[in-house]
């Protein structure tokens, strides 16, 4: 993978965002409910600039990246958790996924997603439109994959990932995501909070909870005066006793290389391997969908490769 375009404009500036950019989990209520809360705002920027992504694609896929980033909380080893959206609308879809080291990668499947008339709001539901979200987790020690998905209800990515854990998995769950951008388009925060119930949780906490997350300031604004993400819940749920179990950094992160493209490259059948040393293009180009990195071959190359 190559960035394109690394978040801050000095060594200085990258790597304050790099200690910025964590995912916090923690446990409310003796232990009932389980949280995690994320500071993404160097990892949205970095997917947007290799994405080549505008405001409207930034905000739809920045969302899923946090989102992604709070569910694989819960990973351990090399598990990972994939996120996906298939839908009817302009959107058509998004796949990202992210792992217990915390790197997320991911793509929109529609890039840019066409816009009839000028933005009124951030409203994602008319450019998402009827459809499935479908959650999969690929654990290490499992024969094979866990998923679930259940219709889009909401047409916003948090609502509908708390609609998917409720009917899916039976986890009253809460998930607040925001990214905030400044007047010239530029995102100077991004964050979001999940909270999810553990045995022992009651539906009276649940829903105290629930309507506190809905009520919180602008995770976005928050991040984006540097407030500290562990005051924040401390602040704001401090009735129900936080509990901070770890911390880790989150980033954007693919792991691509040209060795796997030209892994890639060998699998093809040998005949579609010829016409490609006599035909090409050249250069070939392949791109890797989860990070956009183009990874380009010449002729000579190409036959080396082949050989």
């Amino acid at each position: 993978m190559i960035k394109k375009k690394p978040f801050g404009n000095t060594l200085k500036e990258q790597l304050i965002a790099n200690a910025q950019d964590r995912l916090y989990s923690f446990v409310l209520a003796g232990q009932t409910v389980r949280g995690a809360v994320v500071n993404g705002v160097r990892m949205v920027n970095e997917m947007r600039a290799n994405h080549e992504l505008g405001i409207l694609e930034t905000f739809a896929l920045g969302h899923a990246y946090l989102a992604a980033a709070l569910l694989a909380s819960s990973l351990k080893g090399n598990d990972v958790i994939g996120l996906k959206i298939d839908c009817s609308g302009p959107l058509k879809g998004l796949v990202v996924e992210a792992n217990a080291f915390g790197e997320v990668r991911g793509y929109l499947k529609r890039v840019p997603i066409p816009v009839e008339k000028p933005l009124e709001s951030f409203d994602l539901s008319p450019f998402l439109g009827a459809g499935f979200l479908t959650v999969t987790r690929y654990l290490e020690d499992a024969k094979q994959p866990f998923a679930g998905n259940v219709a889009l209800q909401y047409g916003n990515i948090a609502l509908d990932l708390a609609h998917y854990f409720l009917i899916s998995e039976q986890l009253p769950t809460a998930i607040n995501l925001s990214i905030q951008f400044d007047r010239d388009g530029e995102v100077i925060g991004a964050g979001g909070l999940l909270l999810q119930a553990m045995p022992g949780a009651s539906q009276e906490e649940m829903a105290v909870l629930d309507k506190r997350v809905a009520e919180l300031p602008s995770l976005g604004i928050t991040f984006a005066k540097n407030s500290d993400a562990r005051q924040l819940v401390a602040d704001h749920f401090a009735d129900f006793s936080p509990e901070f179990l770890a911390d880790y950094r989150i980033e954007f992160l693919c792991r691509c290389n040209e060795g796997r493209i030209r892994e890639i490259l060998l699998a093809l059948p040998e005949e579609e391997r010829r016409d490609i040393v006599a035909n090409g293009p050249f250069p070939l180009e392949i791109r890797c969908h989860n990070c956009n990195t183009p990874y380009r071959f010449g002729h000579s190359e190409l036959a080396t490769i082949f050989a």
